[in-house]
C-alpha cells in the first residue's frame, strides 16, 4: 500500500521535470528524469481516482474550455483531444467565429489539471521541434510537410500517454477501494464523463485529420522523445508554432 500522497507525486514530477530541462543535462539523463515523470504523472492520476472513490468529494466532475489560436490551430486541437481520451476526459470542438479552435473538456479535477499540464508542455516540445525540423529538399510543400510532421508528432506522443496510463492502471488492477477493483473505479469514472459530456452536447459528429505532406514519420519520431509531462501549468504555450 503506498502511503505518498497524490499531491507529493505531482510535486515529485515537477521537480523530475525541472531537472529533465535544466542547462547542462545530458541526454541520457533527461530521458531517465522524463521516463520516471510519465510514470508518476499516470500514478497520479490512478491515485486521486481510489482517493476520490473512497471520498467522492476530493475529485469531482468538471469542465473548461481552452481556446486554441493560430497556426495550426485545428493540429493543436487534435492534440489536446489526443492526450484528454488518453487520460479519461472527453472534448466537445465548438463553433468559433474567426480564427482558432475553442475546445470545451469535461473530466474530473485531477484529470484536467493533467490534461491542461500535458498540452502546455506539449505545445511548446512541438513548437520547439518544428522549428529544428529540416523539410527535405523534394518535399513539393513546405506547410505540407510541417502539418504532417505535426500529426506525427501528436500521434507519438499520445500513443505514449495512454500506454503510461495502462501500465498504471494495471499496476494496481486488484487493489481494492470501497469494494471496487481500480478498472470497476476507472471505468465508473469515464461513464460519469461520458454522460456530463452528452448531457451538455447531446448531438455530436467525430472529427477526422489527414495529411498529404511527408513529414509524418520524422514528427512521429520526435515525439517519441518528448517529454510527456510538465509543470507549466500557469504560463503560457511559449512562441507561437512556425507557420
Amino acid at each position: 500500500m503506498r502511503t505518498e500522497t497524490p499531491g507529493a507525486l505531482l510535486e515529485r514530477v515537477r521537480k523530475l521535470l525541472a531537472k529533465a530541462e535544466a542547462d547542462g543535462v545530458t541526454a541520457a539523463e533527461a530521458e531517465a528524469f522524463t521516463a520516471k515523470a510519465t510514470e508518476l504523472m499516470a500514478r497520479y492520476g490512478i491515485d486521486r481516482a481510489l482517493l476520490a472513490a473512497a471520498r467522492p468529494d476530493t475529485d469531482r466532475p468538471a469542465s473548461r474550455i481552452i481556446d486554441v489560436d493560430n497556426p495550426w490551430s485545428q493540429v493543436k486541437a487534435h492534440l489536446l483531444g489526443g492526450l484528454a481520451s488518453a487520460i479519461r476526459c472527453a472534448c466537445v470542438q465548438l463553433p468559433r467565429v474567426g480564427s482558432g479552435a475553442r475546445i470545451h473538456v469535461f473530466g474530473y479535477a485531477s484529470d484536467l489539471e493533467r490534461a491542461e499540464i500535458l498540452y502546455t508542455s506539449l505545445l511548446i516540445q512541438m513548437a520547439h521541434g518544428l522549428v529544428a525540423a529540416r523539410v527535405p529538399a523534394g518535399a513539393r510543400s513546405v506547410r505540407a510537410y510541417r502539418r504532417s510532421w505535426l500529426l506525427g508528432f501528436t500521434s507519438a506522443v499520445v500513443t505514449r500517454v495512454r500506454e503510461a496510463e495502462q501500465r498504471a492502471a494495471a499496476t494496481v488492477g486488484h487493489e481494492p477501494v470501497t469494494g471496487k477493483s481500480t478498472a470497476v473505479v476507472l471505468a465508473d469514472r469515464a461513464t460519469v464523463v461520458r454522460r456530463e459530456c452528452e448531457k451538455a452536447y447531446p448531438v455530436t459528429r467525430r472529427m477526422r485529420l489527414t495529411y498529404t505532406g511527408t513529414g509524418y514519420r520524422d514528427g512521429y519520431s520526435e515525439g517519441q522523445r518528448a517529454d510527456v509531462g510538465s509543470a507549466r501549468v500557469n504560463g503560457t504555450a511559449g512562441r507561437a508554432l512556425t507557420r
